[in-house]
């Protein structure tokens, strides 16, 4: 694997918080820019040894603007400025800047003219013991393609002056790849990486607002490093990154996520590590609560059709279950599951995934950098694998072989219950919706899409009555397990209103998938549940939008079920109340193969839940 580095520009803080973040994250080298320079409070030395006592090297001190092709007497003024940058660049310790195309109005095209000007700086560097890199900048005036920043380099003929490429300018742009692999990995001084999500706007507005990690964007970074492997390139993969999140988010968290994101790549283009994790199924989702919250939420499991199928063999713990999806109510007075709740309140503690082989998704998940959790297990208990996943809720491991096959066997005393077990209403985990701050949800998509066999589905914008929400899918490819993470810039979403009085994200709500979600949601009613209020309005569209048969809107409205449909596909879905003023169930009933979660009707959910949250008395008219 190349050196790894990273821009400070990439980071939020100041200078020296970044360069804490990066060396902390297990960076070899750090980019510095020169805005974090010049607002750092200390000398070019102190820089420089600041950089090096944590251990890292520079592995380029950047940008230097508006260079080549400069009519005089700019052009004096700009190699005068360069003498000046590296006389700083000496004192810092760096040996590499970096000059991007120019985009002056006043600068003057032409191939020949720019070489020589880069030949002449490249004589200048040389006395000072340095070298620089030319970069085209995607939206450069006259060179905006690295074929032409390759081209003037390649004249210029100075071993000074080198090329630097960038993935995103040269992605964004698509420019063919296969030239890369004709220019002599020598003459490659740093290679820098960003991707990018597919966005229909300006080059520079999407460069500068939305670069985000190799594998949390479209762009096809790993065919690009790839084409830079085949040229013998030996020196540091960069990331380069301007990204509103970012710059709102954790700089230890994102530094992190920076090298998970290098390693990942490096899997990718020359697979070293254990293969991502294939996800076979949810096999637990566990609740932490005290004991007076988990009866009532017993009490709802039992209405959903749940029975209590087990208890833990030494811990209050319970097992709820029904068709293939288990339940665990967890009301210990010491360990994590009381931690997290009183951390977070009532909510889910630790989700159970189903995984190939267990062992391999542990090696994995260390490669990545990904905690790992350990605690004290009693005699005759399991030691069943964990990591630490989305506020800081756990993901334990299963697999079906050996031991982890066993665990309710071997971890729970079976319920004895002599009624005759009733038909399933409901036979598995549909999804899980985890809420998030909108800054992380780029770490956390990296974090699934790195570790497991699952794949990214379009985000799209919901509409809160507060707020819009991003929501972004995450399947794996045979639909077990599915996961939907979602974001708001609003403070007042319902998303961000469960972050911020949860004191962290968390799962929101699960949906639970019904072979018959009119018989399930009679059953529930039968029991005492009652489902969220739908609008009469919304009933009295959907004809207009679908052509149903009126008896079978007032089937969906007499069940308070919401319809979407895709070609042939249909998707059913009803909702219960929030419980505890923390989360909230969903039965769903897939039809016809359809794939997505029903969007269109989220703007609906929302509405009524925070009617209920807030409720609104309709406006008598104005008498005379």
């Amino acid at each position: 694997m190349n050196p790894t580095s990273i821009a400070t520009v990439s980071l939020s803080g100041d200078l020296a918080e970044k360069l804490q973040a990066i060396a902390g994250a297990g960076f070899d080298a750090v980019e510095v820019f020169e805005n974090d320079f010049l607002t750092f409070d200390g000398s070019p030395r102190d820089v420089g040894r600041m950089i090096a006592d944590l251990g890292l090297g520079i592995a380029a001190f950047q940008p230097f603007r508006d260079f080549e092709g400069m009519p005089e007497p700019l052009r004096t003024r700009a190699f005068a400025r360069a003498e000046r940058k590296f006389a700083i660049m000496n004192e810092l310790g760096a040996e590499l800047m970096l000059i991007c195309s120019n985009v002056s109005p006043q600068a003057e095209g032409g191939i020949d003219r720019a070489a020589a000007d880069l030949r002449e700086l490249g004589a200048l560097a040389e006395k000072h013991g340095v070298k620089v890199g030319f970069e085209a900048l995607a939206w450069g005036r006259h060179i905006n393609d690295y074929r032409d920043a390759w081209e003037i380099v390649r004249r210029a003929d100075h071993p000074r002056i080198g090329l630097i490429l960038d993935s995103f300018h040269t992605l964004a742009r698509r420019s063919p790849l296969g030239p890369i692999t004709t220019i002599p990995g020598d003459r490659i001084f740093l290679v820098q990486l960003a991707d990018a999500p597919a966005l229909d706007m300006d080059v520079l507005s999407w460069s500068r607002h939305f670069r985000c990690f190799p594998g949390q964007g479209d762009l096809p970074v790993v065919d690009f490093v790839r084409a830079v492997e085949a040229t013998g390139y030996s020196g540091p993969l960069s990331l380069e990154v301007f990204n509103d999140q970012f710059r709102a988010g954790s700089a230890r968290r994102l530094a992190t996520d920076g090298v998970r994101s290098l390693i990942q790549l490096a899997d990718q283009v020359a697979p070293e590590l254990p293969p991502r994790a294939p996800c076979r199924g949810v096999e637990f989702i566990e609740f932490a609560l005290d004991e007076e919250t988990a009866h009532g939420l017993a009490e709802l499991f039992t209405a959903l059709g749940f029975r209590q199928t087990g208890h833990h063999v030494s811990k209050a713990v319970t097992r709820w279950s029904q068709g293939g999806i288990n339940l665990v109510l967890n009301t210990e007075k010491d360990g994590f599951a009381q931690s997290h709740a009183i951390m977070h309140g009532p909510g889910v503690c630790a989700i159970g995934l189903r995984v190939a082989d267990v062992a391999q998704a542990m090696a994995r998940a260390r490669q990545l950098r990904i905690a790992a959790f350990e605690q004290p297990v009693a005699p005759g208990e399991m030691h069943i694998p964990a990591i630490r996943g989305v506020g800081g809720a756990l993901i334990y491991f299963t697999e079906p072989k050996g031991e982890l096959g066993h665990v309710w066997e071997k971890e729970f005393i079976a319920a004895t219950d002599e009624r005759a077990p009733s038909p399933a209403l409901l036979d598995s985990v549909d999804h899980i919706s985890q809420s998030m701050d909108y800054e992380e949800m780029l770490s956390w998509l990296l974090f699934y899409t790195s570790l497991f066999e699952l794949e990214r589905i379009q985000q799209i914008d919901v509409a809160d009555p507060a707020g819009l929400v991003a929501s972004r899918p995450i399947i794996s490819g045979d639909g077990a397990v599915r996961f939907v993470l979602n974001g708001s810039q609003s403070t007042r979403t319902l998303s961000s209103r469960f972050v911020s009085e949860h004191f962290g994200s968390g799962v929101q709500h699960i949906a639970f998938s019904a072979p018959d979600i009119f018989a399930a949601v009679t059953a529930m009613r039968a029991a005492g549940l009652s489902f969220l209020d739908i609008p009469e309005n919304y009933y009295n569209d959907l004809e207009a939008r679908h052509g149903l048969e009126p008896g079978f809107i007032d089937r969906l409205r007499e069940h308070h079920i919401l319809y979407d449909r895709d070609g042939e596909a249909e998707f059913l879905q009803v909702y219960s109340h929030v419980f505890a003023q923390r989360f909230f169930f969903e039965i769903v009933e897939r039809r016809g193969g359809y794939s997505g979660f029903g969007a269109v009707n989220a703007p609906m959910r929302l509405a009524a839940q925070a009617r209920e949250a807030r409720p609104v008395t309709v406006p008598r008219p104005l008498r005379d």
